[in-house]
């Protein structure tokens, strides 16, 4: 079983698997995190998503979860879901495979990190990088050679949290990921070698 932990800040992250999927509806809530999203907006077509916003893509995700397939990592405060990172295999994203933005540089298999969703409550302390962390070490633990993340350039120091769901680059350059190609002035690609 894969387990993160960082004892100062009381936090365990481990894999979501099907033993954790309550925890996973907790934290997402009613809304599906945002918007109906269930995580599933990089795994799918742009048609397909929008017509599954909600039970849909609910389920969608509940299928991948249940046929153990990697889909990212919970973060836990005092045994409480408040944190989500989406990591797998580069492959599984439809839309990463599709973007003229992101689209791949080499042809090294990498891992994806898509995602990051924190309850509001615990929001700017410090938990966007320890769920990097928490990603990077279950993609390791699944034998990846390098883990890629897509982060946005915040424009001005009040971007809302909403639209730094990929993170921002200055936390993965704190995990050591760099940036290795800029296709536009938002949107770097960053890579970690493990």
């Amino acid at each position: 079983m894969f387990v993160y932990v960082n004892k100062k800040m009381s936090l365990e992250i481990y894999a979501l698997d099907g033993a954790r999927w309550k925890d996973f509806e907790l934290l997402f809530g009613e809304r599906g995190a945002c918007g109906g999203c269930w995580c599933m907006w990089w795994r799918l077509g742009k048609s397909e998503f929008e017509s599954g916003k909600g039970d849909l893509n609910k389920l969608s995700m509940k299928t991948i979860v249940d046929a153990d397939e990697p889909v990212g990592v919970l973060a836990y405060i005092d045994g409480k879901p408040v944190g989500w990172c989406a990591v797998a295999p580069r492959n599984v994203y439809k839309r990463l495979e599709r973007s003229r933005t992101l689209q791949r540089i080499d042809d090294q298999p990498v891992w994806s990190i898509t995602c990051l969703f924190i309850d509001k409550h615990y929001r700017r302390k410090g938990l966007s990088l320890e769920l990097i962390k928490g990603a990077v070490a279950y993609a390791k633990a699944n034998q990846a050679n390098i883990v890629e993340a897509y982060p946005v350039v915040p424009y001005d120091n009040h971007v809302p949290d909403a639209f730094l769901w990929t993170g921002i680059p200055s936390v993965y350059e704190s995990v050591g990921f760099t940036e290795v190609l800029r296709r536009s002035k938002t949107k770097p690609i960053m890579r970690l070698d493990l």
